[in-house]
């Protein structure tokens, strides 16, 4: 079966950046599984998956426009500390989630620790990088009802949020 839109498929992976750092990597873990076609992945790795099939491997570099973006400095801002847990102490780095307008869910990094403010990035930390992909495809199946509706794999062994 090949890898088109609405198939769960199963991959070893391995991402490095521009300097050949390996970032993340499958290896180790079981693969990793997703529903094609959903953006479950960075749109980059899906269309060059896009028509694979089993035992296929795909080496692709993909650009930031498809995959973590460009850096928006609109989504660097200063806060005033008391807006933080009353727990925290904030440290350069940090990675916090804060609640968007809508409701979503936005992860912000701590980049400046001030007297009164602390400032957040909201870029991914991957923003600007060329993702370098390694990819083995281990199975590829129909997605079932659930997933479908639910917009995502549930894995080998059946459904899981994380």
């Amino acid at each position: 079966m090949k890898i088109q839109a609405d198939t769960v498929v199963a991959i070893d992976y391995t991402l490095r950046d521009d300097a050949g750092k390996v970032i993340d990597t499958s290896e180790g873990h079981d693969p990793l599984y997703y529903l094609h076609g959903h953006q479950n992945i960075v749109e980059g790795l899906e269309s060059a998956l896009a028509g694979k099939s089993v035992g296929d491997s795909v080496d692709v570099v993909v650009p930031p426009e498809k995959g973590y973006g460009t850096r928006d400095e609109k989504l660097v801002f200063d806060i005033p500390k008391e807006q933080l847990p009353k727990d925290l102490s904030p440290q350069i780095g940090m990675r916090l989630s804060m609640n968007g307008e809508h409701g979503q869910v936005i992860p912000v990094t701590i980049t400046k620790v001030k007297l009164n403010t602390v400032q957040l990035d909201g870029n991914h930390e991957l923003a600007d990088k060329a993702l370098h992909f390694s990819v083995s495809i281990k199975a590829v199946r129909k997605a079932t009802k659930d997933e479908l509706s639910h917009g995502h794999a549930h894995g080998a062994d059946g459904h899981h949020h994380h």
